[in-house]
């Protein structure tokens, strides 16, 4: 991604995208914060107050739809609107029907689903360390395959199907990098990984509608009223959305949460000695080091902010990882404070497009996090900073790897 020169902002906003500081861009965010409402260049505004971003997300005259595109051969979806995407980019009125229709037959499937992630956390990491003992890394032997397993459940998947939606979900995770930041080469891969993931759903999907069951493809093929339920185009494009945007930020949050505990030994005491502690750990994981650093609006109207005008048609990059350390909203907001009241933080967005799979996302971490620091003895960082990804919009580590002296229970 290109950033002018010509704007206060552009300065710190290119040390943010730079690779070598994503191990700590946090700095530049507060650069940046200190000015919550900003323009980056001719036709995008950077917002990075708290206060300021909950208002965004919140305003109806911010769309999600980043520019207008080309329906003319796109199919018509259950609303008899073009399908152009799945819904988490998409604005009311059509986002609506296709969300509400999803989270009603998503929420009940997942109410229950503790005691399974701790049995798959726990066989994971059972897994690894007789496997290696020694040594664990969060990222690919735990934080990754997490996530996959909880929505192959979730969808009725057989178990010896899981590798091939764990390369997909490596795959089609490249939907949700920023456009520009891809090279012409992995975006002819990613629209050929979303055909192939059509081609495999399809059966997947004539099995259920033959053969429907209690998982939740089948509840979305044959609940509701077939005049309003979702196209098979729809489905397939939302089953894909669950599954990478459910990936990612969920193994950036493990991830992220177990390095946190491990550079503040006396927060991971407490959660040792404290189990319940785990809910308030993963909020301040989420506001202190959230797995998504940021996300874009476009105005849709002229919106007055903070003495600004944004102008119709201009773009607007919410900083959420500086709102999240707003000084303004949150004290001391570079430490790490479990016990932190009124821990609003941004990490979910807001408004009508917050997180689908929030309460799933805070589960899975409450239970990985819990497991490691209870059954690992004397856990420790082998790298300090570890090997970050290159994104910068979903940061994460690469790898994580984590030395112990054994494992109890």
């Amino acid at each position: 991604m290109t950033v002018a020169t010509n704007y206060p902002a552009a300065t710190a906003y290119r040390r943010i995208l730079d690779p070598a500081n994503r191990h700590n861009p946090y700095p530049y965010f507060a650069e940046l914060c200190r000015v919550p409402v900003q323009r980056l260049d001719a036709d995008t505004w950077l917002v990075s107050s708290h206060e300021a971003i909950t208002r965004l997300l919140r305003d109806p005259r911010m769309s999600v739809q980043d520019r207008d595109i080309d329906t003319t051969d796109a199919p018509l979806g259950s609303d008899g609107e073009p399908v152009t995407g799945p819904f988490l980019f998409r604005d009311p009125p059509h986002h609506d029907s296709l969300r509400e229709q999803t989270m009603y037959r998503f929420a009940p499937r997942i109410m229950g689903l503790r005691p399974n992630i701790e049995m798959l956390v726990t066989g994971l990491l059972d897994k690894r360390l007789s496997d290696q003992p020694g040594q664990l890394d969060v990222v690919a032997e735990l934080a990754y395959p997490l996530p996959v397993g909880v929505i192959c459940e979730l969808l009725g998947v057989p178990p010896e199907e899981e590798p091939v939606f764990h390369s997909f979900a490596g795959r089609l995770t490249k939907a949700l990098d920023p456009e520009e930041t891809l090279t012409e080469q992995e975006i002819t891969e990613l629209a050929v990984t979303r055909r192939e993931w059509r081609e495999y759903l399809m059966p997947m999907i004539a099995q259920r509608i033959e053969h429907p069951g209690p998982d939740l493809i089948s509840a979305l093929l044959t609940d509701g009223d077939p005049s309003t339920r979702m196209t098979l185009v729809e489905l397939g494009i939302t089953l894909g959305m669950l599954l990478i945007a459910g990936h990612e930020t969920t193994v950036n949050l493990v991830a992220n949460g177990t390095l946190a505990l491990l550079r503040h030994p006396e927060a991971l005491a407490r959660l040792r000695t404290d189990p319940e502690l785990a809910a308030a750990v993963v909020e301040e994981v989420l506001r202190y080091d959230p797995p998504v650093q940021l996300t874009g609006r476009r105005a849709t109207a002229d919106i007055e902010l903070d003495g600004h005008t944004i102008r119709a048609g201009e773009h607007v990059s919410l900083l959420l990882a500086a709102g999240n350390r707003d000084p303004r909203r949150f004290a001391d907001p570079d430490a790490f404070w479990p016990e932190r009241p009124n821990n609003a933080h941004l990490a979910f967005g807001g408004g009508v497009h917050y997180c689908f799979g929030a309460a799933l996302a805070r589960m899975e971490a409450q239970v990985a996090l819990t497991v490691i620091v209870t059954r690992l003895d004397n856990p420790r960082l082998v790298d300090d900073p570890p090997p970050y990804r290159p994104n910068m919009l979903l940061r994460g580590p690469e790898q994580l790897r984590v030395a112990h002296d054994g494992i109890t229970g």
